[in-house]
């Protein structure tokens, strides 16, 4: 982690570093929502929400069943067009007045459609890094998925489907160097290990449902022997029928890794 982010050169020619005065040293705050949905609070005080399905999943606290329980958000970040993820992303950013980043060509399905202004509708795509809000980096990494948009067409009052563009999962830095890897929904895939060891994340947020994503066995895999955190969060799991995997599963078959593991429950909120 990036803790110390300034060097001053003394006047006898050594080099000493010193904790930068605009980089905060609070704490980062987890905030499980369910599903791939996470309430972020930064060191800064930011609040980064990611995949926000809240209203109609089984599983999000009654509590947080109303959106104007996460109170200010500063940036909503979305994984792929999949309603379990995109949710109420949309309703999020106009409570917020705030954009809606997602994939690329997602964002240019949900302009075209009207779903959002395009003003509240930026793209950028795999591989792109962005600065959304002062102090936070965002990196948009590969995701072994697919994405499709479902949208209720008020002049019909029928579903119709949509391209998605394709999912993603986000590296996320916060303002003193920590780092994030969101993975949205994703199975395993060999570059995993490239991004562990070039953006070389703290905490891991991994589905382990199985179905859809990774199951138990290889989100252990890629844990331990691709990405290989400090910790992990495991997502993606209970919210529906067919996401059987179980934190106990999957601390199982990741053995002594040197992972520390946060099985958290719905509503669960953790801080580093």
């Amino acid at each position: 982690m990036k803790w110390l982010s300034a060097l001053v050169l003394a006047a006898s020619g050594v080099v000493v570093p010193v904790l930068a005065a605009d980089v905060p040293s609070g704490k980062t705050e987890v905030l499980w929502l369910g599903q791939s949905a996470f309430r972020i609070t930064t060191p800064g005080g930011k609040v980064i929400v990611t995949d926000p399905w809240l209203l109609k999943n089984p599983v999000t606290p009654a509590q947080y069943k109303n959106l104007e329980a996460l109170g200010k958000v500063d940036l909503i970040l979305v994984s792929h067009g999949h309603g379990d993820h995109i949710g109420d992303a949309p309703a999020l950013a106009k409570l917020n007045n705030i954009p809606m980043w997602s994939p690329g060509d997602l964002n240019m399905t949900l302009t075209t459609l009207g779903v959002l202004p395009p003003r509240m509708l930026p793209r950028f795509n795999k591989g792109g890094a962005i600065t959304p809000v002062s102090g936070i980096k965002v990196t948009a990494t590969h995701a072994e998925h697919s994405s499709v948009f479902v949208w209720n067409n008020p002049a019909t009052s029928r579903d119709e489907t949509h391209p998605g563009g394709e999912p993603v999962g986000f590296i996320i830095e916060l303002e003193n160097g920590f780092r994030i890897y969101h993975m949205g929904d994703t199975g395993v895939f060999g570059d995993m290990k490239w991004i562990g060891e070039y953006y070389k994340p703290d905490l891991l947020l991994i589905p382990i449902g199985g179905h859809f994503t990774m199951d138990p066995r290889d989100a252990a895999y890629a844990t331990r022997e691709l990405v290989k955190p400090k910790f992990a969060i495991p997502m993606h799991y209970g919210a529906n029928p067919l996401g059987k995997g179980t934190p106990k599963e999957y601390m199982g078959a990741l053995g002594d890794a040197g992972v520390k593991v946060f099985p958290l429950k719905p509503g669960d909120k953790i801080e580093f």
